[in-house]
């Protein structure tokens, strides 16, 4: 039995698809919306969960959507809780920037992701970190990076082995946002 919190999370073909079964069952009750098509209501909602996905191949349809992006910078600003992991993080952000140009996003953080093909770089694995006296584990598996010097996190970040990795960490108001996809809350 999942805990009683009310829930909507994104969820999408591709902008929003990646979710671990085990974090839908934690919950007992689970709302979906699309990003690139909906506007989610956040009336008696406990928290908004954007999980991974490639938001990158869908910036058109996130974009012109902005009634929802919108939507979501004032739950963030009025303290609504969100959880975005790796494309729901990047979504977030100031804007994401391709080849053909830069895209404005969620603007809930001040920062760019590059999707550019000369700044690709993949950063994958196992991370776990601490913060507030719970562990969270996860994986790391992207190509995209921050547009400038990587933000300064709120946690160090540590491999499989044990070693600090540069993925920051993320909290404004009552958002937790990363690169990681979590699976594992101790705590």
């Amino acid at each position: 039995m999942g805990e009683t919190i009310r829930i909507i999370m994104a969820r999408n073909a591709e902008s929003f698809s990646f979710i671990y079964q085990e974090n839908i069952d934690r919950f007992e009750n689970v709302t979906f919306f699309d990003p690139e098509t909906e506007v989610p209501y956040f009336d008696n909602i406990d928290l908004l969960y954007l999980p991974g996905g490639y938001p990158e191949k869908h910036l058109e349809s996130l974009v012109a959507n902005e009634a929802c992006r919108m939507a979501i910078k004032d739950f963030a600003e009025r303290g609504g809780r969100i959880q975005a992991e790796c494309g729901g993080m990047m979504y977030l952000c100031q804007s994401i920037v391709t080849d053909e140009g830069e895209y404005p996003m969620c603007g809930v953080l001040p920062y760019k992701i590059s999707a550019r093909k000369a700044d690709r770089k993949l950063s994958l694995g196992y991370r776990r970190f601490v913060l507030e006296g719970r562990e969270y584990r996860g994986h790391e598996f992207h190509y995209t990076q921050f547009l400038g010097e990587t933000p300064k996190s709120i946690a160090q970040v540590y491999n499989a082995k044990g070693e600090p990795v540069a993925t920051p960490v993320f909290k404004y108001k009552n958002v937790l946002a990363s690169y990681t996809h979590l699976y594992e809350i101790i705590g």
